[in-house]
């Protein structure tokens, strides 16, 4: 596994490529609003993009997700309960904060589903509260889990937005996260990465 981070100079967003070095097969997780920079490394580095994965549809994550299907022809995936949040510009904040607009989606994917792609695969984990379909993508093999804002380094995310569930987020990162091996790498959707043994001991709000 290969890492590319690319953060967004307006929201401080985290889009990460995740790449098999060996099939240069890719995915891109929350390609942000940042289009042209997210066409150019994939022209430049001719990936093979297989799937566009959201951790949640809201404006900083997803912007870019129309523009980038069109330029790859890669599906973009969102998980259970993300339908209204992707559907709706009030749910996924773009009317808020500028143009409003929707987040298309060719697949929803449920807790537990499993994806491969090259010699790479992830686990889905639904992990609602930040938003309703909020989830992580988990590879078990590798020690790496990207949580989008479901997680921060010593802190968690916001729920106060439409949508927002603050006790089913803790839930979630409590039943999902935690439970997860400590050495796990935590690469979040803002903010540094972290590790889930550090989270555990560390994170006020999960007490």
């Amino acid at each position: 596994m290969r890492l590319k981070l690319f953060v967004s100079p307006d929201m401080g967003e985290n889009c990460y490529f995740v790449i098999d070095e060996n099939t240069n097969e890719a995915i891109v997780i929350d390609p942000g609003a940042m289009a042209e920079k997210l066409k150019n490394v994939i022209k430049n580095e001719k990936y093979n993009i297989k799937a566009i994965c959201l951790t949640h549809s809201h404006f900083d994550h997803a912007g870019a997700a129309e523009e980038l299907r069109e330029y790859t022809n890669a599906p973009v995936f969102i998980c259970e309960g993300e339908e209204i949040v992707a559907e709706s510009s009030v749910y996924n904040l773009s009317q808020m904060f500028g143009e409003p607009f929707t987040v298309p989606y060719d697949r929803v994917l449920k807790d537990g589903d499993v994806f491969d792609f090259g010699n790479l695969s992830f686990k889905v984990l639904l992990t609602p509260g930040h938003t309703p379909g909020g989830c992580c993508y988990y590879f078990e093999k590798e020690g790496v889990v990207f949580s989008g804002d479901t997680l921060f380094f010593a802190s968690v995310g916001r729920t106060d937005f439409p949508g927002g569930d603050g006790k089913a987020l803790i839930e979630s990162i409590k039943n999902k996260i935690f439970t997860l091996p400590k050495e796990t790498l935590v690469y979040t959707g803002h903010g540094k990465n972290t590790t889930v043994e550090y989270e555990i001991a560390n994170n006020v709000f999960c007490r």
